[in-house]
């Protein structure tokens, strides 16, 4: 009953540094793996796997890898054989990784590029570019806007302050050292 409950428990909280420590180990060891392309399984030999990101468990008994293929097609087919694959790559990783029990793999497509790309074709669409005014690189304002004249008469008018507010101090310092060099 108490290993159901630390599982509650820990659902909320973010990963702890030897987890993060040890996903980072599992990913290296797996990316090896995958570079070095030495598999039995002509369908995985043939795919070019990227690993993302290994999350493990807070007990280290499972591994959740994100991968990625190169080009992001035939997903679903690097799905397939990777977990066709799962029991071999763990006993692999036994070997490269020094941990008491080798995690159990769970393998997962990485969809955040996706998401990514998504994302930027909406940011950069035309009618998002309308919205936010930046048609044709009018930055400030719509011609349908009447009241432009305040940004730059206000703007112009506080630089010239500023101007004067400098030029005033520094004659201000200069007098002020030249008639102490002078008594």
């Amino acid at each position: 009953m108490a290993s159901k409950n630390r599982g509650a428990i820990n659902a909320g909280k973010p990963p702890s540094q030897r987890q993060l420590r040890v996903g980072e180990e599992l990913r290296h060891a797996l990316a090896d793996l995958f570079r070095r392309g030495d598999f039995h399984d002509p369908e995985l030999s043939g795919l070019n796997i990227t690993v993302t990101e290994v999350r493990i468990s807070p007990d280290l008994s499972n591994a959740t890898v994100f991968f990625t293929t190169l080009g992001g097609g035939r997903m679903d087919e690097a799905h397939t054989a990777l977990r066709r694959a799962a029991a071999f790559l763990r006993g692999q990783v036994a070997r490269m990784v020094n941990l008491r029990h080798a995690p159990t793999l769970t393998f997962e497509g990485d969809t955040s590029f996706d998401y990514a790309q998504h994302i930027d074709t909406i940011l950069h669409s035309p009618a998002v570019a309308r919205d936010l005014g930046r048609v044709n690189g009018d930055d400030d304002h719509d011609e349908d806007d009447e009241d432009d004249s305040w940004d730059e008469e206000e703007g112009d008018e506080g630089d010239d302050l500023d101007d004067e507010d400098d030029s005033s101090e520094s004659d201000a310092d200069e007098a002020g050292k030249g008639g102490r060099r002078g008594s």
